[in-house]
């Protein structure tokens, strides 16, 4: 599996001869973008590479179209030069042109001549505290497995606190490539409420999950990121071997082979 980070929570991942990118942002920096309900962020860093210059797309995994961090203006120009895009059911409806919607356990399976089927799973998010949903909207991860193989070969969490029905996805899957979204986003106006992982957290998601890789992305490039990289990476250096050696840290805009 090859793994392009392009900044953000977006990763171009090329595994069995897909093309798979996650959560598309191409927007510049500079920009506010607000979230609803009083909360905003600013975009402080650009991708590493343009929209045009990934490539084509085989399939867009989209963990949720109603944040920028997530879904920008740029990426949402690019969905329509993808293959198949892959969202939340509420986001399909929003999008449409042939969005696939998925509700967390329910999955689809995607053939292209030549590849391996792709099969398609939607894991549980929390994108903030209890009861946030209503407010938060829906958010959902993914599992992708390839052929008749039980094994799952990516798991991207998505944007989501630790909570229960994710640690028992962990102890469900055998994944072995494993993108983990951090950051701790949280707003000034709901004070020290939670709206993503951090390190500690990562921590615990991978001695639960034990991939083969886990690769920390979405935790720079926004303002409303809390916990700084230099605490996250603070938090996985001091973890014990079983975890910390799973984790690899990817440059933007560089491929790695995992």
């Amino acid at each position: 599996m090859r793994l392009t980070h392009l900044g953000g929570p977006t990763v171009l991942v090329e595994v069995d001869g897909w093309r798979i990118l996650t959560d598309p942002t191409f927007d510049p920096p500079g920009r506010r973008y607000a979230f609803g309900w009083g909360t905003s962020s600013r975009k402080t860093a650009g991708p590493a590479l343009a929209a045009d210059e990934v490539g084509p797309v085989d399939v867009v995994l989209l963990s949720h179209d109603h944040h920028a961090d997530n879904l920008d203006d740029a990426g949402r120009t690019a969905l329509a030069s993808a293959g198949v895009v892959v969202t939340t059911a509420a986001g399909a409806r929003r999008l449409g042109n042939g969005a696939l919607g998925l509700r967390a356990g329910e999955e689809t399976v995607l053939s292209e001549p030549g590849k391996s089927s792709l099969t398609v799973r939607a894991t549980p998010c929390r994108h903030g505290p209890p009861l946030s949903r209503p407010i938060v909207g829906p958010v959902v991860g993914f599992a992708l497995r390839l052929g008749d193989q039980r094994r799952t070969a990516l798991w991207m969490t998505g944007d989501t606190v630790l909570h229960g029905p994710l640690r028992r996805t962990a102890d469900e899957l055998d994944v072995d490539v494993a993108l983990v979204h951090l950051g701790l986003v949280r707003f000034p106006i709901t004070g020290p409420l939670r709206y993503s992982m951090d390190g500690k957290d990562a921590v615990e998601l991978i001695a639960a999950l034990e991939p083969r890789v886990a690769a920390p992305v979405h935790y720079e490039g926004w303002s409303h990121f809390s916990e700084p990289p230099a605490h996250l990476r603070e938090a996985i250096a001091a973890a014990p071997p079983a975890v910390r050696e799973r984790v690899v840290w990817l440059e933007p805009g560089a491929a790695r082979e995992v």
